[in-house]
């Protein structure tokens, strides 16, 4: 009862964490297109970093000690494949869902502005006589300026929106896959608290590094979101909510300690499989389309500088 109360408290810690770190959405500068791909950069170079110190490390140890020995690859390869193959078939359904999305919120900006039509006659409801009048009256001072997109510039528009906005969700996919395994070990360090080699100090220190790392991670998905467009609480609940999952599956890995430590060093490739995948084939795509590769470039530097120390510091 005192593991599962202890790991409780632990993964709420993380979320906690992870929830701090989302919460400097509100300090930063949104709907900036340079900001969006700086912090795009960032979130990758976190993303690369925690793939290999916060997963792929201690997965292929994992894999080693449950009697794997040299073929510990083995496992954490599987793990990593079926984690890449998660995301492209998540990246597969998605654009078409998402389009609909857009679509949607199109037609509803037309009706907006798109003049009343009478059910009877299909004229428009203002008067059409005074209009001819005034088209006689007035001469034509219509520049390109004042004309409206035409209706493919606005398809072309919707269409790079849904691009964005799907590259965006894969990323929250990916950090919340990534948090789970973490909070299964979480749920696995306070449910082995007694057993020789393990005390109640080491799970807490687990609890503490992982909590620590997640800071960064709250931040990387808030603040690309706000620079993309979406308000400053919005941006913030889904940056909290990637960290939601730890103390769901730290209730897990205290219940299922004995499956849970033989299945974690997949659980831990695969999440570095959906990462390592959404940063090569969205994040970094994304960032660099509109012309600021090298903003793109320090960001994914910055972040994995920051990573690196952070996972490599707690340890």
């Amino acid at each position: 009862m005192h593991g599962l109360l202890n790991a409780i408290y632990g993964t709420l810690f993380t979320w906690g964490v992870t929830a701090l770190g989302a919460a400097c959405v509100l300090i930063v500068p949104g709907n900036r297109r340079d900001i969006l791909d700086v912090s795009l950069g960032f979130s990758g170079g976190v993303m690369l970093a925690a793939s290999y110190w916060s997963l792929l490390s201690p997965a292929l140890e994992l894999a080693e000690l449950h009697g794997w020995g040299l073929g510990g690859c083995i496992p954490v390869t599987l793990g990593l494949v079926l984690g890449a193959g998660f995301v492209l078939l998540a990246d597969v359904m998605l654009p078409d869902t998402v389009t609909l999305m857009s679509d949607k919120t199109t037609v509803a900006k037309k009706s907006e502005v798109e003049p009343e039509v009478s059910s009877s006659t299909g004229e428009t409801s203002h008067d059409t006589s005074r209009d001819s009048e005034l088209r006689h009256r007035k001469p034509n001072l219509t520049t390109d300026r004042d004309t409206p997109p035409s209706t493919e510039e606005r398809t072309e528009s919707d269409q790079l929106r849904a691009v964005q906005l799907r590259r965006l969700l894969l990323l929250i996919i990916a950090i919340t896959v990534h948090n789970f395994p973490e909070g299964l070990a979480v749920g696995v360090g306070y449910a082995s608290v007694g057993r020789p080699g393990v005390d109640l100090q080491q799970a807490h220190n687990l609890a503490l590094g992982i909590g620590l790392q997640n800071f960064p991670e709250g931040l990387a998905v808030s603040v690309p979101l706000k620079a993309a467009g979406f308000s400053t609480l919005n941006s913030f609940f889904w940056g909290q909510a990637s960290g939601m999952v730890e103390p769901i599956a730290g209730i897990i890995g205290v219940i299922c300690v004995t499956l849970v430590e033989q299945i974690l060093s997949i659980a831990l490739s695969f999440a570095a499989g959906a990462m390592i995948w959404v940063v090569c084939n969205d994040i970094v795509p994304e960032s660099s389309s509109h012309g600021h590769t090298r903003l793109c470039s320090i960001g994914v530097v910055v972040g994995f500088v920051v990573m690196m120390c952070l996972d490599t510091a707690l340890a």
